[in-house]
């Protein structure tokens, strides 16, 4: 019985990344950009999220550099490219929002259209 638990757990720990990676995808900054309150340079990074609607936790990485977890909003969306949307705050570049090919990850935070 400990055997298959042990066989359990190990299988579905092998699974954890393969779902993990549905929910990620990859971004290049082309400038530094302000995400909640850290500066990260400009580069491509990896941005995955858990989650659903306006309860979002979004990881953004990059190998060597600490990753900068921040809520988001999640709305499904054709946008059929990848495009980061920033808005200009206090002389520095703060990121609004990603779209990706099927939806747009919109940041907390991040000054809406007309407001």
């Amino acid at each position: 019985m400990k055997r298959f638990f042990g066989y359990a757990i190990i299988l579905s720990s092998l699974a954890i990344p393969a779902l993990a990676a549905k929910n990620s995808q990859s971004v290049t900054f082309s400038a530094p950009v302000k995400i909640g309150t850290t500066q990260i340079a400009a580069g491509e990074y990896k941005v995955s999220w858990t989650g659903t609607g306006s309860a979002v936790q979004v990881t953004i990485e990059q190998r060597g550099v600490s990753p900068v977890t921040v809520p988001a909003q999640l709305t499904e969306a054709k946008n059929g490219h990848t495009a980061v949307h920033t808005n200009s705050a206090s002389g520095a570049n703060v990121l609004d929002s990603i779209d990706f090919d099927k939806l747009t990850l919109k940041f907390a935070g991040a000054a809406h259209s007309g407001e």
